[in-house]
């Protein structure tokens, strides 16, 4: 039936463009590739495999775990995506490839396996914060002086403060991620250019920023970030609050600077209620998942086989989803972040 063959084609090719929800589930759900040897292997890169292998080794909890999963998941689809384009003689500059090399050495930092022995502490699982002393919760001086005012001012009821809690917490993980980030170039700055004598502190970092529009603008994103919560611990939050997630909140802010259009504006507003289930979906696996870690430990302690064996295979259905999720999430940030940094550059060209 020809209507029948034209509406599978007009699926493809709207698949190809990225035009369906589907988009995101595509490459998670192709079958595992084969290593060298014919075993099926997680990833279709090497080094990808070589760094999960090692995570399997490593104590990491159940929601990291997931974590590096959907971020090496993100790295291999850029990757491969780079691989085309050189193919197709783009990226003449090394520009692409130069921040995927910087891209996997944040992976390595970020979950310890840079060899270099992490002092900045991350520990963004809400299920652990009872163990944080209260004026040391946020790691930053700043953000603890900021919260400790914030939470004796009774201006907010519990559920404010939760929400506010997750916005800081958002914050102190941003800090971390530039941190990295700031270390990771400027060591390879330092190994490239064999630095006799490094710059020191505050000069490094502006040398560095000029260098690297990236940094720049993580920066300026944790400034822009640091004003919006003492706004928020200053004057509560407004009866109109369009979205609740700090992630969708931030996008929501860049997009509203990017000088785009009403329509545009409406259009992404739409999306990113879409993209804000989203992130709630994969905030729920996580805590699902890591109860049912400790549901398995304590299972384990019991010794009963087969209530070992159906919790093994729960725990397994749930860490799969939990990544999965993840990644789809990881994607549609990457896409929303690059739809409003291109339509915002396209308005300021005109």
């Amino acid at each position: 039936n020809v209507a029948q063959r034209n509406s599978r084609k007009f699926v493809v090719v709207c698949l190809g463009v990225g035009a369906l929800a589907g988009k995101y589930s595509r490459e998670v759900n192709e079958a595992k590739p084969a290593g060298k040897d014919g075993q099926t292997v997680e990833f279709r890169i090497a080094k990808l495999n070589q760094v999960w292998e090692k995570a399997q080794r490593m104590q990491l909890s159940p929601v990291r775990h997931a974590e590096l999963h959907s971020d090496l998941k993100i790295q291999e689809k850029d990757e491969l995506q780079w691989k085309k384009m050189k193919v197709e003689g783009l990226d003449e500059n090394g520009e692409k490839e130069a921040q995927l090399r910087r891209n996997f050495n944040v992976i390595l930092a970020k979950y310890g396996m840079d060899g270099k022995r992490d002092t900045r502490p991350l520990e963004s699982n809400y299920l652990k914060d009872h163990d944080t002393k209260e004026e040391d919760m946020f790691a930053d001086p700043r953000l603890n002086k900021l919260w400790n005012k914030a939470e004796s001012s009774g201006k907010f009821s519990s559920e404010e403060l939760m929400n506010l809690k997750r916005e800081f917490q958002h914050h102190k993980d941003k800090i971390h991620e530039y941190n990295i980030l700031m270390d990771t170039v400027s060591r390879t700055e330092e190994i490239h250019k064999n630095v006799i004598s490094p710059l020191e502190g505050d000069a490094k970092e502006h040398v560095l920023h000029q260098k690297h529009t990236e940094l720049k603008q993580k920066m300026r994103d944790l400034n822009q970030g640091f004003e919006r919560l003492r706004k928020l611990s200053h004057e509560g939050f407004s009866e109109d609050s369009e979205f609740r997630e700090p992630r969708v909140i931030e996008l929501w802010e860049a997009a509203k600077r990017a000088n785009l259009s009403e329509d545009e504006l409406d259009s992404l507003k739409e999306e990113l209620h879409h993209f804000e289930t989203k992130v709630e979906k994969h905030s729920h696996y996580q805590e699902q998942l890591e109860l049912s870690h400790q549901k398995l430990r304590h299972v384990e302690a019991l010794g009963d086989k087969e209530h070992i064996k159906r919790n093994q295979e729960k725990y397994n259905t749930l860490a799969e989803k939990t990544r999965e999720i993840g990644y789809k999430m990881k994607k549609h940030m990457q896409d929303l972040n690059n739809k409003i940094s291109r339509q915002g550059l396209e308005h300021n060209e005109l």
